[in-house]
């Protein structure tokens, strides 16, 4: 059976448990009838023997004809052709019956059952030997004979004898019988076929599940082109309960198994950029490094004072490609803790525009903050929100033509919140490209126009060190008119 479904093995086992049950109960109930009948025939029977030896001189007298006496058996056998009739001595010896040459097969038979029942009535159905058969036994009537007080023998009635069972054996194969027999096995077999039916009818989502979970293996846990069934929202069906389970756990780990192909692909993207990123300065450093180690290289102390200008900007963009991969995988490891504190927002503000005015100044380009007296008392962490101002006033500076303004505005909605927006004249984003541009290393379309300067990463650890500070970045554009960068800000109430 160890190839067998779970279905199939139930099955079996159920048919040989139902035969097993059926036979059982049929030997059981066949042995229960047959001892009713032994014992009510044996009670009903159980003076016969008695009467006949009060009854007939023959016996009575103790004067045995045997000759007569077999006569007389004769006689008596075919008024009740039910009953055999044997004449047994003291030591159960079978001294005369009535019957055709070669039938009876015993010469004596034991006489203790036979004295069980005169001693004790109460105790049939008691079975003796039937001297017709040495391996059969059957119920009986008994009487003791005596001559004058002294024991003769025995008057051994066989009840239900030879001629008696061959009649019964006829009866029961008349067809009305077997048609009663036909009928019981029909009903019976109707019964088992009811319960197989059943029985696959509660097997059927076991077997269902089971499948299902042999779809999900062969296509490798994929839900992409596998169809799941249907399970019931029943609470008390604990196979569809356990159904629904193993889809929202395989529904999960589909998720999961994707969203870790989504991340290795996004990492695979990051490593070419930044490989990309690296290679560039890198390229540049050490080709301008080459020229200026030359031997009788020829350059005039200008040139080789912009050589030297140009490999010092080139190691000045290493180093901060460097210093943002690092902190964005700090970031993204968990790494980086917070250290909350109260700080005035508009001295801030006004140390981090200061860093860029003379970069402002070089472009044409106003920057400014919004209210001009903005004095706000908020809890941050001062080194991450000063990061995080850089990173968008530099962003919004390098995307602004000449003639362009930046805009830092704080506004407050209620007492609770403070709101930081940075906001360009420049070149703008596209709409599509909204939702990307906090992904690590993404580069929007307006970046080409400012040049490749950046890594591409200031968004991103943007992004992450404000919700280490349970804030939200948001971003409008409209493409050619500027872009506003928006946060906000637990605000502080003086007291």
């Amino acid at each position: 059976m160890l190839n067998f479904s779970l279905y199939q093995k139930l099955a079996i086992s159920l048919v040989i448990i139902f035969c097993f049950i059926c036979a059982l109960v049929y030997s059981w109930s066949k042995q229960l009838e047959l001892n009713s009948k032994h014992h009510g025939e044996q009670n009903l029977h159980l003076a016969l023997a008695e009467h006949l030896v009060q009854d007939n001189p023959l016996i009575k007298e103790g004067v045995y004809d045997y000759k007569a006496l077999e006569n007389l058996f004769h006689t008596l056998m075919l008024l009740g052709p039910a009953f055999e009739f044997y004449f047994v001595d003291k030591n159960g010896k079978i001294l005369t019956y009535s019957a055709e040459p070669g039938k009876v097969k015993r010469t004596h038979i034991n006489l203790a059952p036979l004295k069980k029942l005169i001693n004790d009535p109460s105790k049939a159905p008691v079975y003796g030997d039937n001297p017709r058969n040495q391996a059969q036994q059957k119920i009986f009537s008994v009487a003791p004979v005596y001559n004058h007080d002294k024991l003769q023998g025995y008057l051994y009635v066989i009840i239900g004898g030879e001629a008696y069972d061959t009649s019964l054996k006829d009866i029961k194969s008349n067809d009305s019988l077997w048609l009663a027999a036909l009928w019981l096995g029909s009903a019976l077999a109707f019964l088992l076929i009811a319960m197989l039916i059943l029985l696959r009818f509660f097997t059927n989502p076991i077997q269902q599940l089971a499948r299902d979970v042999s779809n999900i293996e062969a296509a490798n846990y994929s839900l992409t082109d596998t169809k799941l069934s249907n399970y019931s929202t029943q609470k008390n069906n604990e196979v569809h309960i356990l159904g629904r389970s193993i889809q929202a756990m395989v529904t999960r780990i589909d998720e999961q198994f994707k969203a870790l192909e989504q991340s290795d692909k996004k990492r695979k993207e990051l490593l070419t950029h930044l490989s990309h990123d690296l290679r560039t300065p890198l390229a540049s450093l050490q080709g301008f490094l080459e020229v200026l180690i030359q031997p009788n290289n020829q350059l005039s102390p200008q040139e080789q004072q912009h050589y030297l200008h140009v490999s010092a900007n080139n190691c000045h963009q290493l180093k901060n490609l460097i210093e943002q991969i690092f902190e964005l995988a700090h970031l993204e490891n968990g790494q980086i803790t917070i250290n909350t504190e109260t700080l005035n927002l508009g001295e801030l503000i006004y140390d981090c525009v200061a860093k860029f005015c003379i970069a402002a100044d070089k472009k044409g380009i106003q920057l400014s903050v919004e209210p001009a007296i903005c004095d706000f008392t908020v809890e941050a962490d001062i080194a991450k929100l000063e990061r995080v101002l850089s990173n968008l006033i530099d962003n919004a500076l390098r995307h602004t033509d000449t003639g362009g303004k930046v805009v830092v505005h704080v506004h407050n909605v209620d007492n609770e919140q403070l709101y930081v927006d940075v906001s360009d004249t420049g070149v703008g984003i596209k709409q599509e490209e909204l939702t990307a541009i906090f992904e690590p290393h993404y580069q929007a379309s307006n970046s080409n126009k400012a040049g490749r300067q950046q890594g591409g990463l200031g968004l991103a650890i943007c992004k992450g060190l404000l919700k280490l500070m349970d804030s939200e970045i948001n971003v409008q554009s409209e493409l050619g008119k500027g872009t506003q960068f928006s946060f906000n800000l637990v605000q502080k109430i003086k007291a």
